[in-house]
């Protein structure tokens, strides 16, 4: 008998492009899987659906959408077994790109169906899913410049356009108060503050740490504190290098730091995004909770 697989797909606001991606993906997924298919409203979010899913006995759980979907969704997997799959049709799509999971739709598919999976952290945040990271301050503000309109026309380079808009405009700093379990209270001057799960190269205010593991069990906190505008182009450059090489920046301004649970407290308060979606404004408090989620990958992923 067929695994009975729960698919929850986001629909786009272009009703033919939505139809023929659904068409694809079954045609694909239905051969496999004794596949049902909830599709989120606003009335019912990814969460809740994944929830009922589980529920519903689901041997499988796939998330069609961007990364707020995928978040949603896998707080319903945290802690079980349940296998699952991403197919990404968003944005951004960093949870899947660290993870080497494909955007073309097709090779996505492809890799549910191989059978490959892998034991990632997640984290909670304020109680709220976290599978990517949280940024406040610089990232929030650039989240929030970066309108529907130009994310459909422009795809990702909506925020990197955004970002550009936001740095020379110019972020005020603000007093940041970061606690550990390792450690009382830091009080310092920042302009963002990036506490990362997963994140990709791309996810370049993550990347003050020695390199962002999805499955060693800790947050990597990443301050950034320029005073000028030639001192941020500094370090957002040696930032985007260690995304790529690994590197802990090393740097005045960049400050970094891992722990397992962090509170952070920012004065005045700060705009805060969760996993691409804005949530509200600091304080936060969020904990790792290690190996807790099994997803479909590629079975040559590296990250």
């Amino acid at each position: 008998m067929s695994p009975l697989a729960y698919l929850i797909f986001k629909p786009t606001s272009e009703q033919h492009e939505t139809e023929q991606e659904l068409i694809e993906i079954r045609a694909i997924l239905e051969p496999e899987f004794n596949l049902s298919v909830y599709f989120t409203t606003p009335e019912d979010s990814a969460g809740q659906l994944a929830h009922q899913a589980v529920e519903n006995g689901a041997e499988v759980i796939i998330a069609s959408g961007g990364d707020g979907t995928v978040s949603a969704a896998a707080e319903a997997l945290i802690g079980t077994e349940i296998p699952f799959g991403v197919i990404p049709r968003g944005t951004a799509n960093a949870f899947a790109t660290y993870l080497g999971i494909p955007n073309d739709l097709k090779a996505a598919c492809l890799v549910i169906l191989s059978g490959h999976t892998r034991l990632v952290d997640t984290a909670l945040c304020n109680g709220k899913p976290m599978v990517l990271l949280a940024g406040i301050g610089f990232e929030a503000k650039t989240i929030e410049q970066a309108d529907n309109e130009a994310k459909k026309r422009f795809g990702a380079l909506a925020y990197i356009l955004a970002g550009i808009k936001q740095f020379w405009q110019g972020v005020k700093p603000f007093e940041t108060s970061v606690e550990t379990e390792s450690q009382t209270a830091v009080i310092q001057q920042a302009t963002a503050v990036t506490v990362a799960n997963s994140a990709p190269p791309t996810s370049v205010l993550a990347h003050g740490t020695t390199g962002v593991f999805v499955d060693d069990g800790l947050l990597d906190i990443t301050i950034t504190s320029p005073q000028s505008r030639l001192e941020g182009a500094i370090a957002l450059y040696h930032l985007l290098k260690s995304g790529f090489n690994n590197n802990a920046v090393d740097l005045d301004n960049v400050h970094h730091l891992r722990a397992r649970h962090i509170k952070i407290k920012t004065e005045p308060p700060q705009p805060v995004v969760l996993d691409g979606n804005l949530m509200g404004t600091t304080p936060i408090e969020i904990e790792c909770i290690p190996n807790s989620l099994n997803v479909f990958v590629p079975s040559t992923a590296e990250t």
